[in-house]
């Protein structure tokens, strides 16, 4: 015969409901373990904020980075964002003790859209963004309202509010893998003999067809090989097209205007020429007087 079981001694009743917050902390732990703010989730795509040390980077310095996750098939934009698209923006206004937050681009990659050539990223990214307290020795308090562009077979907007505390310091600690991966893939400024590197601009802006002709050097073997040039103040600049394969690590793209006014918006500014491959990247700068 069954009877039913005895009430528990009041200190068990205790003990067993210290055993379900214990449990239950443990799971929100785990949802966000330190460093790393909890996800956001958006439309098809997800958020958070991580931080960490990364090799290379100034010493001492505090590292954050803005994750986003994409779902299969949607990708999201470069601070040049290519024919369409929006580039992403960073509002840090709400953080305490940050005197600058400088968010990094890892090199992006082009991709086609009902709009014609994009520029930016698929799967996943994460924007290294160096911190500079306005106190050193004291904790940041990142308040971060990120939005951003997704696109598929349609474009929509997306944004996300995330948070996060950096400790005063990282000695001792070792490299994040993630942040590292992603501090690795932003393009370095250009160097005199490393590649990639610029090997020279062609102007051809007074014709009835205004044009830029860009050859590049990369490593012998180089894969995934790449131009992209960005114009300070706005102007617009075409995204450039190879003009064939990559060839003994010498490769040529065409920058092709609408009209001779938009190419006239160009003489006198600094271009920044993005070269980029699986080898890595640079940036070079060049002004056409």
């Amino acid at each position: 015969m069954m009877t039913d079981p005895l009430p528990l001694p009041h200190s068990l009743r205790l003990l067993a409901g210290s055993l379900v917050v214990s449990v239950s902390l443990s799971a929100a732990c785990l949802a966000a373990p330190p460093g790393e703010s909890p996800w956001v989730k958006e439309s098809f795509s997800k958020a958070r904020l991580v931080s960490g040390t990364v090799g290379g980077a100034d010493n001492g310095a505090l590292l954050a980075g803005v994750q986003i996750r994409l779902e299969p098939g949607w990708k999201t934009y470069w601070r040049t964002p290519g024919d369409s698209g929006v580039p992403p923006s960073f509002d840090w206004s709400g953080s305490k003790n940050l005197k600058e937050a400088r968010v990094l681009y890892p090199a992006p990659h082009r991709f086609a859209d009902a709009s014609g050539t994009a520029i930016g990223y698929e799967d996943e990214v994460v924007f290294p963004v160096k911190i500079t307290p306005e106190r050193q020795g004291e904790p940041v308090e990142l308040k971060l309202n990120v939005d951003y562009g997704l696109c598929k077979t349609l474009c929509i907007p997306s944004q996300a509010s995330l948070s996060l505390e950096l400790p005063p310091h990282t000695v001792g600690k070792g490299d994040d893998p993630l942040l590292t991966r992603f501090f690795d893939l932003v393009p370095k400024p250009a160097e005199t003999d490393r590649l990639p590197s610029l090997g020279g601009v062609e102007a051809k802006l007074d014709s009835a067809k205004p044009e830029l002709i860009v050859d590049a050097n990369f490593p012998e073997g180089a894969t995934g090989t790449d131009l992209f040039i960005e114009a300070p103040g706005g102007a617009f600049v075409p995204v450039p097209k190879p003009l064939g394969p990559i060839e003994g690590g010498k490769q040529r793209f065409v920058v092709s205007f609408a009209s001779p006014a938009e190419a006239a918006a160009i003489k006198g500014k600094p271009l920044i020429l993005t070269i980029v491959s699986d080898e890595g990247a640079r940036e070079a700068s060049w002004t056409l007087e």
